[in-house]
């Protein structure tokens, strides 16, 4: 049972994303999360304001189920299947991040810098939740489609707007790490 407690190495759950992948090719299925927002918002009546999310919503319920199956998986997984342990950080990233004022770095899975309520209840803190929400969004919706829908997907599919997305993803990721957080959390 111990080996269950343990994060599970690439050659596990590189494939099980692969057999998964081939199951939804093979039913002629597509995966991505932000589909499964456009359905939710769908279905709440979203399509009263905006043609967008106007369409047949009931041919997506089945991405509903990939929706609850990663949640129940993930309370599954911390629940029962976790030590506790945190990540193992480089050293140096955890130099870097207390630099900028991340103490926690290494010590739990979000920074409560950012995530602690009386971090997240402040202007700073709403600012950075509201402009990062809405570039997500916005890159959302303007990429065509998510991380998860793209890198797992459309590369699964060999589309090259998916590559070409995720490449933007990659150097938007650079952009943010080395130049917007040293801005954004510099003491």
């Amino acid at each position: 049972m111990e080996y269950l407690l343990k994060p599970w190495p690439w050659y596990v759950s590189g494939p099980l994303i692969t057999l998964v992948m081939l199951l939804l090719i093979y039913f002629g299925k597509t995966f991505g999360m932000s589909t499964t927002l456009r359905t939710l918002c769908s279905i709440g009546g979203a399509g009263k304001y905006s043609d967008f999310f106007r369409f047949d919503w009931k041919a997506y319920r089945w991405n509903l189920v990939v929706v609850l199956g990663a949640i129940i998986g993930g309370y599954i997984a911390v629940a029962f299947l976790s030590d506790g342990s945190t990540i193992a950080l480089n050293p140096q990233t955890v130099s870097d991040l207390s630099e900028l004022g991340f103490y926690s770095a290494g010590e739990s899975l979000l920074p409560s810098e950012i995530y602690a309520w009386g971090n997240v209840l402040t202007v700073k803190g709403m600012a950075i939740l509201i402009i990062a929400g809405f570039l997500v969004g916005f890159g959302t919706r303007y990429a065509g489609g998510c991380t998860s829908g793209h890198a797992i997907t459309g590369l699964s599919n060999l589309q090259w707007p998916s590559l070409i997305a995720v490449i933007g993803f990659f150097i938007g990721g650079l952009i943010m790490t080395h130049f917007l957080l040293p801005l954004i959390f510099s003491p």
